[in-house]
C-alpha cells in the first residue's frame, strides 16, 4: 500500500475508533461526548462501561436500559435526553419521576413500604410524594427502619433534620452523607465517590 493510502487508512480508522469510543455509552438514548464522559470518570474514579442507561436526574438513581435500578449518583447531571417512561420497560403503574418502575423495583421497595400503583416524585435522598403533590414519605427513613442494619435490606439511616442524614448499607458498601443545603457525598466502601460542586 502507497504511504498516501496507508496514512487515509490510519486516519479513517482512527475517527471511526473515536466515534466509536464517543457513542459507546448512552443515556437516556443520547450517546455522552467524550468530555462528558471523562468527567464522569475523573469524578467517580472508574472508567464507564460501554452500554445503554437510563438516568434520572431528579434521584439521580441509575440503570442499564430495560432494567430496574442499579445505583445512585449525584442528581442534577447534565447526562443524555430526557428520562423516558419507558426506560426500564416497567409495566407496573409505579412511576416515579417519569419512569415507570421495573417489577424489581417495586420488590425492592415492598420490602420496606406499601407500594400503590400511581405518579409519584421522589428526591435523592428519599423524600418523595404524590406527583405534583407535597412531601409525604421518606423512602430513606422507611427501608432504614425495615433494614434494621441485619437482615433484609442492610440499610440504615440517620435522619438529623434540617436535610442533614447519613443513610448506609451494610449489604452493599453504598452510603450516601447529606450536610442540608445541597452539600454532601455518595460513597461505597468508604471511598468518596461524588460531592457537589
Amino acid at each position: 500500500m502507497n504511504p498516501a493510502c496507508r496514512s487515509a487508512a490510519l486516519a479513517l480508522l482512527a475517527g471511526v475508533a473515536a466515534s466509536a469510543m464517543a457513542t459507546d455509552v448512552v443515556v437516556n438514548a443520547v450517546a455522552l461526548d467524550k468530555p462528558t464522559r471523562q468527567a464522569l470518570e475523573r469524578a467517580y474514579g472508574v472508567p464507564l462501561v460501554p452500554g445503554r442507561y437510563w438516568y434520572d436526574p431528579v434521584s439521580g438513581v441509575w440503570g442499564q436500559e430495560g432494567g430496574p435500578a442499579a445505583g445512585q449518583i449525584h442528581p442534577g447531571l447534565r447526562l443524555g435526553g430526557a428520562l423516558r417512561r419507558d426506560a426500564s420497560r416497567g409495566h407496573t403503574g409505579v412511576i416515579v419521576n417519569g419512569r415507570e418502575l421495573h417489577p424489581m423495583d417495586v420488590a425492592a421497595l415492598q420490602r420496606c413500604v406499601r407500594v400503590i400503583p400511581g405518579r409519584y416524585w421522589v428526591l435523592a435522598n428519599g423524600v418523595g410524594g404524590i406527583e405534583n403533590g407535597p412531601p409525604q414519605f421518606n423512602l430513606a427513613q422507611l427501608c432504614g427502619a425495615a433494614g434494621g442494619g441485619g437482615g433484609g435490606s442492610g440499610t440504615r439511616c440517620d435522619n438529623y433534620g434540617n436535610g442533614q442524614f447519613n443513610c448506609s448499607n451494610s449489604r452493599t458498601g453504598i452510603g450516601m452523607i447529606s450536610e442540608g443545603g445541597g452539600k454532601g457525598a455518595v460513597f461505597v466502601d468508604g471511598k468518596v465517590l461524588m460531592t457537589p460542586n
